[in-house]
């Protein structure tokens, strides 16, 4: 049921990509041989982002499909422990990890000016903004919903135990990420990364008993930067405040995230929510 399920969603996400499709094609950017990023890129940027989200949302409506009518579900049920969704706590991990993304591009903008290109255009910038807060939260949202929340459950009924959930979903969730302009930039050594988040993401989710807290963080992190920093070489090229024109590097600020930032908000919120019996929530038999 659940691969089953799986592949639903795979379906309602590549329909929803067809509107990407049909704009590259009118752009008659497309040549035997050309690469498809590269020929993405020849749209407006606030079109391309608005174009690059829609397939999430399609997702959603198959996910939504799926949880409610091949498993007789609710939404609700594979989000949280709890009776309804708390979203006190999405906001207060949106509003802890923004801060600090905020604080960290600041910093690096004051530090090292000369790797950042001033682009803030008022006009593009209320298009940006408009189309990346109703957007990018369920993009985030969408993959919390099925990584965190309908395949930790269906994983958790496969192995009847909790660190195999954790680990499976944290590998297939960095996997899609190698198709990421980034990974050709940058080497296959920023899967690390991506492994490394949705592992912490799982860890949260597991420890808290839903998905909220990952639900704020997710959508912190993807809005902040796609509104102040963008990079001619990534996933999300947007009309924001800053342009990164440095060099690409697996650098230190990746492993600070890992071994540094996420451990700190993982301990924030332990002690916020009150979390316990660390090894029998992420090790315990089902």
């Amino acid at each position: 049921m659940y691969l089953l399920g799986s592949f639903v969603i795979i379906i309602f996400n590549v329909f929803g990509q067809l509107p990407l499709t049909f704009a590259i094609i009118e752009e008659g950017a497309v040549t035997p041989g050309s690469d498809p990023m590269e020929a993405m890129r020849n749209i407006d940027k606030n079109l391309q982002l608005f174009l690059l989200l829609i397939p999430f949302v399609i997702g959603f409506l198959g996910l939504w499909l799926v949880v409610k009518k091949l498993h007789e579900r609710t939404l609700l049920s594979i989000s949280t422990s709890r009776k309804t969704m708390d979203w006190s706590r999405s906001l207060f991990a949106f509003s802890v990890w923004a801060g600090i993304t905020v604080v960290i591009i600041l910093l690096d903008y004051v530090l090292s000016p000369e790797d950042y290109k001033w682009n803030f255009n008022p006009q593009q910038f209320i298009i940006l903004f408009i189309v990346a807060t109703l957007l990018i939260p369920i993009q985030t949202s969408m993959e919390e919903y099925v990584f965190r929340g309908y395949l930790m459950q269906g994983f958790g009924g496969l192995f009847k135990n909790a660190w195999a959930p954790l680990v499976m979903t944290s590998l297939i969730f960095g996997s899609l990420h190698i198709f990421n302009p980034e990974v050709e930039k940058l080497g296959y050594g920023i899967m690390g990364y991506y492994i490394g988040t949705g592992f912490f993401l799982g860890v949260m989710t597991l420890m808290d008993e839903g998905i909220e807290l990952a639900l704020g963080f997710h959508a912190a992190n993807n809005l902040v930067t796609a509104l102040l920093v963008t990079s001619n070489w990534t996933a999300f090229q947007t009309e924001s405040v800053l342009i990164d024109i440095s060099e690409p590097s697996l650098g230190a600020e990746i492993f600070i995230s890992l071994l540094v930032l996420y451990p700190l908000f993982l301990l924030l919120m332990s002690k916020k929510y009150g979390w316990k019996n660390w090894k029998e929530n992420l090790t315990s038999t089902l």
